[in-house]
């Protein structure tokens, strides 16, 4: 089976280079630890390289051994071929809970370090209550500079080769960045053409910042499932014209915007698919189409508020960015 490469970019500061697309392990339900096994070695014999999962997802086990047999298959000669990230989950979002919450992380994937480990929402938990959804009353606010201090001790460590984050707005980044002696690399955010993110790109770029997309084709399949990206007109209109899926014509315009992006499918054909967008583009115009395309989230967030706090609304979760 040939295998496609994809390009790769260059994280800031540690010039670790991370594949621009990757393969998401978020599932809902939880599809089972063989076939996620399974369809993970599949995703490396078609030439996946970047691999996203996270403590809450159940998938870092299956990762892990899918990771150890394609190293004994010969699939790749080295762990270091991989670039793989976790997650830190809310409730053990607090200073003295972050490294042992990786260390956890790496004794389940069976690795040394992790590429990337971010921060998964920018709010903290009861220590302990590793459920989701957060019961209301367990919501605690996050202490940002404890907190990505402890971050920073896990590349320091050596556990991590970079650090990040995930679901920050422009005005969260600002407090990370105000103390930060390693900034993020990452901020692993939902984006798509029916959500661009201009004003988050912008920040990001501008601070080092690499944004990485998540539910680029609006996250079906998950606990906030929707069809409207893949059944949006303008990228049905696209797709057909140029002889493409409109899965593989978000997936372009997510690379042409220069993200990384990280998309979830176990189906083999549809992993291949997702993997034949680098050797044909997009046009002015129908770049100019998606560009013009009416706004909106996916994903909100609503299972991150609370009306006891400490954050109340969706207005205070995303800081106007919605």
């Amino acid at each position: 089976m040939d295998s496609i490469s994809v390009p790769e970019v260059t994280l800031k500061p540690s010039d670790r280079k991370m594949p621009m697309l990757g393969l998401g392990t978020s599932a809902s339900p939880f599809s089972g630890s063989e076939s996620t096994k399974l369809a993970i070695l599949q995703a490396i014999e078609l030439g996946y390289r970047h691999f996203d999962t996270a403590s809450l997802y159940q998938t870092e086990q299956p990762l892990g051994d899918a990771t150890a047999e394609a190293l004994s298959l010969g699939i790749i000669k080295s762990r270091d071929e991989l670039f793989i990230s976790s997650k830190l989950w809310c409730s053990d979002a607090h200073h003295e809970l972050v490294v042992p919450a990786l260390q956890k992380s790496l004794h389940n994937l069976q690795l040394e370090y992790l590429d990337l480990y971010v921060i998964h929402w920018p709010v903290s938990s009861k220590p302990g209550s590793n459920e989701f959804p957060i019961k209301k009353e367990d919501f605690l606010p996050m202490d940002f500079k404890s907190v990505w201090e402890a971050m920073e001790e896990c590349q320091t460590l050596g556990l991590t080769k970079s650090i990040g984050v995930s679901n920050f707005s422009c005005k969260k980044l600002s407090e990370i960045l105000a103390t930060a002696k390693i900034p993020p690399a990452v901020n692993q955010v939902e984006m798509s053409p029916l959500w661009q993110q201009n004003k988050l790109r912008e920040f990001c770029n501008e601070n080092g910042i690499l944004v990485t997309a998540y539910a680029p084709l609006g996250a079906r399949g998950t606990i906030w499932s929707s069809n409207r990206v893949m059944e949006c007109e303008v990228l049905k209109g696209i797709a057909e014209a140029k002889g493409k899926t409109v899965a593989q014509v978000c997936l372009r315009w997510e690379f042409e915007q220069g993200v990384t992006v990280v998309v979830k499918s176990f189906n083999k054909e549809r992993m291949k698919e997702n993997l034949e967008i680098f050797n044909w583009e997009l046009s002015e115009e129908e770049s100019k189409k998606i560009s013009e395309i009416p706004q909106s989230r996916g994903c909100v967030g609503e299972d991150y508020i609370s009306r006891n706090g400490p954050i109340k609304t969706i207005e205070e979760l995303w800081d106007g960015e919605i």
